[in-house]
């Protein structure tokens, strides 16, 4: 599927048009004002699966912002711009995920260390979703109206066991109207990923009798099976070309330590930029867990039922790649080339894995500043130089929607 053919005005010209001119100013104008509806949200608990308050959250901003949003059957938060001009309907997707990887137990609340905010989440995806509202903001205030639809979308399910739901139906409803989709991801400009790393996630649980641990020593041990064959499972050699990945993330089993535990069972996640080596390492996973449970029930010095192993997939995120040649990664270069930003391309897994995949362009960016330590308690983000990556993803976004008649240039505060 093409994209949209780019818009023949170059940056500079494009930024002087009225309504572009007050939209560019009112994000650097509105800084402060940006940073504290990030803090406002990432304030707000939104797990996997747990994303509906944050939802509502948002939805509530952008409708106080002159839009008209609504969520969806799946929990996203979805606002559209109908084209300027008549048309068969076609759309540019703008999102940003709404759910947060490591969510604490209590409340959560934004601290401050000279310039820097400190919160889980604060900058994946706290500076992807502050920057699609400072992007729809502006769009209202300033009244512009594009050639092409915008959607701008928060959505669920990016993080952890989400499978990626949220974008995967959102490219479902909007089908061969959707042109082009932006995902706006994490904080800094110097990186576009325009490649989608594949993964799967798989749960292996193995279960047998339990007993005593003295009374009943012997007895096969679902946690040394699993012991077995994760040391099994490490020594899988791992490409370098395609680059594949293999990490034991969760382990899970055993109730009191003087018993020897019934269930116990694993999280595994898989990544690499080729299916097939996604194929290959799936099946040695596979083949190491039998191994290990087998070794384990032969190591037992005492009659027992065999060890059961169950295998489930959590997910799977597909493999896609944009052309060096697409006329999406043509606009954002030409708008860095405007704004002095100097980025590279690279492979990720985003939401934009689901476009890419289907061959609808797509690109992942972050939403500006800085930040780090993401998925972890010490997440940080500091929102000086913000407002380039929003002027960025709004001169990207005209650039290849085309700005339509009846955009105007007043801008309210």
């Amino acid at each position: 599927m093409a994209s949209p053919a780019p818009q023949t005005m170059r940056p500079a010209d494009l930024s002087r048009v009225p309504c572009v001119h007050a939209a560019l100013e009112w994000i650097a104008g509105h800084a402060d004002w940006i940073t504290d509806r990030q803090i406002d949200l990432i304030e707000i608990p939104a797990p996997p699966f747990g994303e509906a308050l944050r939802a509502r959250a948002l939805r509530d901003l952008l409708e106080s912002s002159g839009w008209t949003p609504r969520i969806d059957r799946e929990g996203n938060v979805v606002a559209e711009l109908p084209a300027a001009r008549d048309g068969d309907g076609d759309v540019v997707l703008v999102s940003a995920h709404l759910d947060t990887a490591m969510v604490p137990t209590g409340p959560v609340q934004v601290r401050r260390e000279g310039s820097r905010l400190l919160a889980p989440g604060i900058t994946d995806n706290g500076a992807g979703l502050a920057a699609l509202v400072a992007l729809a903001s502006a769009f209202r205030a300033a009244s512009i109206r594009t050639g092409l639809g915008v959607v701008f979308a928060g959505n669920v399910g990016e993080e952890g066991e989400g499978n990626l739901r949220g974008i995967r139906s959102l490219v479902a409803d909007y089908g061969r109207r959707l042109k082009s989709v932006i995902v706006i991801d994490g904080a800094s400009p110097d990186r576009i990923a325009t490649a989608a790393i594949a993964s799967r996630r798989i749960e292996v649980a193995i279960t047998g009798p339990g007993g005593h641990s003295w009374a009943d020593a012997g007895v096969p041990n679902p946690i040394h099976a699993l012991g077995r064959a994760i040391s099994r499972m490490v020594s899988v050699p791992l490409s370098a070309d395609p680059l594949s990945t293999l990490n034991v993330t969760v382990v899970q089993g055993g109730t009191a330590i003087n018993a020897i535990p019934s269930r116990a069972s694993i999280k595994i996640d898989l990544r690499s930029e080729s299916e097939a080596e996604l194929d290959r390492l799936e099946t040695e996973v596979r083949r190491a867990v039998d191994l290990g449970a087998l070794a384990e029930r032969e190591s037992a010095r005492r009659s027992a039922p065999a060890l059961a192993v169950e295998f489930h997939r959590l997910g799977a995120r597909p493999a896609g790649r944009l052309s060096a040649d697409s006329p999406l990664l043509g606009a954002i270069r030409e708008v860095d080339r405007h704004l002095g930003i100097h980025a590279e391309c690279q492979a990720a897994s985003t939401d934009a894995n689901v476009p890419l995949s289907l061959g609808i362009p797509a690109v992942c960016v972050g939403g500006g500043g800085t930040g780090g330590r993401a998925h972890s308690a010490e997440e940080w983000y500091d929102p000086a130089g913000r407002q380039i990556g929003v002027q960025r993803l709004l001169l990207t976004l005209l650039f290849i929607c085309g700005v339509g008649s009846g955009g105007g240039a007043g801008v309210d505060s």
